[in-house]
């Protein structure tokens, strides 16, 4: 009753799905692999996150690349603005927002003499059109205390952002402690700070950023598990087609044989 299934066409049948079963199973995995690193790096964020602070210049020396385990640890710089070397950072989105504008990073020299910290201070509006500077907030004149998160430097590979060059003056498109060195900065330390709070507190400042969202899991787990059970479909598909061929074969539709069987009511 089954030597159809002997035909070339079930022959090409089954190769599809010796084919699809495994390719979904692999799937699967990578969705979940995605699932575990995405779990691993907001574990990371939250155990650095609420970490007790630390001086920025105990960690980083100049052209120290941050580690990926010590990014977003709490740190803090003690010095005065350079603001004559301040600029800002194009296409940033503002905090839980849409609105494209700049981020504003002003040097500080730190007070010991160690060299100079980069302090991301945060998302202005945009200019009138797109070669003029933004209105920037002065930073505090004077000693200040900075808190904030420890950063990597930016690279067009990590930022996913090409770094075009031609910009108008005090503009880019990243954050990197080499480009501004070429660009006059001397000392500066590896990585940044993204300000969260100063002391002494200003008036009008550039709006901070959040921090990083680290309790959503993700959708990785739920796709990985809708992999699989599409891999364990499809030998239930296949039988399915099986039986439903045996019947159209037979010259009855399928169920006629169970109608039939039943008593007639009476």
């Amino acid at each position: 009753m089954y030597r159809f299934l002997l035909s070339a066409r079930w022959a090409v049948i089954a190769l599809v799905a010796l084919l699809l079963i495994p390719t979904m199973v692999r799937l699967g995995f990578w969705q979940y692999h995605r699932h575990e690193a995405r779990v691993a790096r907001n574990t990371l964020i939250g155990k650095n996150l609420g970490s007790a602070p630390v001086a920025f210049d105990s960690l980083s020396t100049p052209g120290w690349a941050v580690p990926t385990d010590r990014t977003w640890l709490t740190v803090t710089a003690v010095g005065t603005y350079d603001t004559a070397h301040e600029f800002v950072v194009r296409g940033r989105t503002e905090p839980g927002g849409s609105t494209i504008g700049y981020f504003v990073v002003t040097p500080l020299t730190l007070a010991d003499g160690k060299g100079s910290v980069l302090v991301n201070r945060g998302w202005v509006e945009s200019a009138a059109d797109a070669t003029s500077y933004p209105t920037v907030p002065a930073p505090p004149t004077g000693e200040v205390t900075v808190t904030g998160r420890l950063r990597a430097d930016e690279t067009t590979a990590s930022s996913g952002i090409r770094d075009r060059g031609g910009l108008p003056e005090r503009q880019y498109k990243l954050i990197n402690t080499a480009q501004q060195g070429k660009a006059g900065t001397t000392g500066l330390l590896g990585g940044y700070l993204e300000l969260a709070s100063a002391t002494p507190a200003v008036g009008a400042t550039p709006e901070l950023l959040a921090e990083p969202n680290h309790s959503d899991i993700g959708p990785h787990m739920a796709y990985a598990i809708q992999w699989w059970l599409f891999a364990a479909l499809v030998p239930v598909g296949l039988v399915v087609m099986a039986r439903r061929e045996k019947a159209s074969l037979a010259g009855a539709p399928e169920g006629r044989e169970e109608l039939r069987a039943q008593p007639t009511a009476v």
